[in-house]
């Protein structure tokens, strides 16, 4: 299990956590997503190579969110 740690920006109430979180659940190969609301932090629990860092910030950005880091 591998562990990719991202800042996102425009999350600002629990819906933005549940849109974040969904959209990168839905990705083949994720274990667990975790969104921290306060620091802008996301951390996303993957098997190896699935899904690439690309796919992940990609479902981000189609969830309306920045990955600024």
């Amino acid at each position: 299990m591998q562990k990719l740690v991202l800042q996102v920006a425009g999350m600002s109430c629990g819906g933005c956590v549940a849109g974040v979180t969904r959209a990168v659940e839905a990705l083949d190969g994720v274990h667990g997503v975790t969104v921290d609301l306060s620091s802008g932090r996301v951390e996303v629990e993957y098997d190896g190579s699935l899904p690439s860092r690309e796919e992940v910030i990609d479902a981000i950005a189609d969830a309306g969110f920045e990955v600024v880091a």
